[in-house]
């Protein structure tokens, strides 16, 4: 070999594993991070935070805000300048929190109230502005896929079922078995919209509730229609305001520790009955029913409601996996 090319070949011998060792520790880094999902819904602002190795993670932290973004947004369909201030308000908190956990990689995704607010686009450049936080605005159907891939590995989906995830500004459904969705789509009938929309007394009367029922009719037809041959009989509620309905069933659950679990149907009926046929004082009352949702789950049960009924569903599976649990999935994804 010529002398004059050995120096050559163990310079390329040195940079082949200087590049080795780069590539290495890149891996390294991308399979052991610390990952955070920001969830601005519609009523909630939610913060998880998890250290992901390989395809797994573990959530280390979570925590979530009542902004009421929604507040009002049907009169102008506009974020109000209060809700705009609480919702910023709340994102340099994130901001703080996220510094503190030493977060490598932070997805932030907007939902329906930013999504059709004139001024959506007017609270994600603020919030960059002054938190360094870019939000993504996310589709309806994006949305759904999120929650789909979410439910689905909390282990809630056992054969042909229908998820209903009950926001402030939107409602999502799948449906869907262990192995794929079938059918989704995002529809303007969260639980803040519809009580905008018809809800006037207290408690709230029947000729509202028929209002109501005619109206999500119309709306979900298409729902109704595929059901007729895909044949679901499980309703799987995500989060929410199943996490309300199953602590006021069964006060003694655990929340942080549980992925989902069954609900009775017939409990959830009396209750249903209790919730929508009793006063915003009473319900305050109430145990395990947080004030953000005095009001809202009257809609929620209304809604849910409609949907056992008309779908002929005959089983209830609620789970705590929701949309920010399927944003912190899809970074590691």
């Amino acid at each position: 070999m010529d002398d004059s090319l050995s120096p050559r070949i163990t310079l390329i011998c040195k940079i082949s594993e200087v590049v080795k060792k780069t590539i290495y520790l890149s891996l390294r880094i991308t399979k052991n991070m610390r990952l955070a999902a920001i969830d601005l819904g519609s009523n909630t602002f939610h913060l998880i935070i998890a250290d992901s190795n390989s395809h797994d993670l573990k959530v280390i932290y979570k925590t979530n805000r009542p902004i009421k973004l929604s507040e009002d947004i049907t009169k102008s369909n506009e974020i109000i300048p209060v809700a705009f201030e609480r919702g910023i308000n709340c994102l340099k908190e994130y901001k703080d929190i996220l510094n503190d956990y030493n977060v490598v990689k932070v997805k932030a995704v907007a939902t329906s109230a930013i999504r059709s607010a004139q001024n959506g686009q007017d609270f994600i450049v603020t919030a960059r502005d002054l938190t360094g936080i870019d939000i993504q605005i996310i589709s309806g159907e994006e949305e759904a896929s999120l929650i789909y891939e979410s439910v689905k590995a909390s282990g809630a989906i056992q054969g042909k079922s229908l998820i209903m995830d009950i926001g402030g500004g939107s409602t999502e459904f799948i449906f869907c078995d262990e192995n794929k969705s079938y059918w989704k789509k995002s529809f303007d009938i969260g639980a803040a919209r519809l009580m905008q929309k018809f809800w006037m007394n207290d408690p709230i009367s029947n000729n509202e509730i028929k209002e109501i029922n005619n109206y999500l009719e119309d709306t979900l037809l298409e729902l109704i229609t595929f059901n007729q041959s895909f044949g679901a009989t499980c309703l799987i509620g995500s989060a929410g305001a199943f996490e309300t309905f199953i602590e006021m069933i069964n006060p003694a659950t655990n929340l942080d520790n549980l992925k989902s679990a069954p609900l009775d149907i017939n409990q959830y009926r009396t209750l249903s009955d209790t919730l929508v046929q009793s006063t915003h004082n009473q319900r305050a009352q109430m145990p395990n029913l947080i004030p953000l949702r005095v009001d809202m789950i009257v809609m929620a049960s209304v809604l849910t409601d409609f949907i056992i009924q008309n779908l002929n569903i005959q089983e209830l599976r609620m789970t705590t996996y929701d949309l920010k649990y399927g944003v912190l999935n899809s970074l590691i994804s």
